[in-house]
């Protein structure tokens, strides 16, 4: 019961969520306690460093097997990558439309809808006895096209908005998506033993990273949080729901089965939101706010998808 280096009893034994929420409440409180997360070290921006870091553990938990099920069930995977990189970025800049947010909210609510699916999806998706395999695929298939799509797309809604480097935004995600995940597919190939060693440590490791990248962003941003929170996770609320509410009305419509449609509404909702903030952290350097939407998503989705995958769970039982 392992997927992208975690195991489900110690993720929640853990409690990944409380573990969050301190962070949060510390950076609240203290702020400046994680503004190193945002800074660069000797050139290198520690905020992407640690995001390829949980990118890496995804490597090593990965197979060549995971893509070969993209063959076996070609119209699943099609309908959840179509979604995920279609409905996802439009119900963003539709919000983010309908309630007028600034320039740098928009832009952070944009990259959490053009980002692939996080990997989060694939633990909920085994709680919620959904289809496993299917989740695994569609997370592995959207990460790996994400260098292609996620910049294109962001440029198309947004490009006549705010100025940036598509081209650059490519490079980006291969530095710190594609090449770990290489790396870390490799290691797995030539040292099994040796990785499956290494998932029992890989909960803990992703947890903390993400905990930092959580708490760095709000820490930074917490006047502007503080302001326009209500407004802010209103949206994120309703991108939330709204996608996963999609996922099951485009599954039904696909004529997939029960599981399969629950876990193509839990792909859409579960977005690499580690990714966007990074992305917002990267390349648009001169709009801080842009990283909250990502942070309180990435808060957001833990809470909400723990309690979501128990009434999908007793739902089905």
């Amino acid at each position: 019961n392992i997927f992208f280096g975690l195991r489900i009893p110690a993720l929640y034994r853990a409690g990944r969520f409380k573990v969050i929420l301190i962070a949060v409440v510390i950076s609240l409180v203290y702020p400046n306690s994680f503004k190193w997360v945002l800074s660069n070290y000797n050139g290198i921006n520690i905020i992407n460093l640690l995001l390829s870091i949980v990118l890496f553990t995804m490597g090593t938990t990965l197979k060549v097997d995971d893509f070969i099920n993209v063959f076996k069930n070609p119209k699943a995977i099609t309908v959840g990558i179509s979604a995920q990189y279609i409905i996802m970025p439009l119900m963003a800049l539709t919000l983010a439309s309908a309630f007028s947010l600034d320039t740098a909210l928009t832009a952070g609510l944009i990259l959490v809808g053009t980002v692939p699916g996080g990997t989060a999806s694939d633990v909920i998706t085994f709680l919620a006895k959904g289809d496993v395999a299917l989740s695994v695929s569609l997370t592995a298939v959207s990460t790996v096209i994400s260098p292609i799509l996620t910049p294109i797309i962001t440029l198309l809604l947004i490009g006549n908005q705010i100025q940036f480097n598509p081209v650059d935004m490519f490079i980006s995600i291969i530095e710190i998506v594609i090449v770990p995940i290489i790396i870390g597919l490799i290691l797995n190939y030539k040292f099994p033993n040796f990785c499956e060693k290494l998932k029992d440590y890989l909960p803990t490791i992703s947890s903390i990273v993400i905990c930092l990248i959580v708490a760095g962003v709000i820490g930074a941003n917490k006047q502007a949080i503080l302001t326009s929170s209500v407004i802010i996770l209103i949206v994120i609320t309703l991108q939330y729901f709204l996608a996963m509410l999609l996922g099951f009305v485009i599954g039904y419509l696909a004529g997939m089965d029960r599981k399969q449609i629950i876990t193509v509404a839990i792909e859409l909702a579960f977005q690499n939101s580690g990714l966007s903030t990074s992305l917002a952290k990267t390349h648009f350097p001169n709009l801080s706010q842009a990283t909250v939407p990502g942070a309180l998503y990435s808060v957001f989705q833990n809470f909400v998808g723990s309690i979501l995958a128990y009434v999908f769970r007793k739902y089905q039982s």
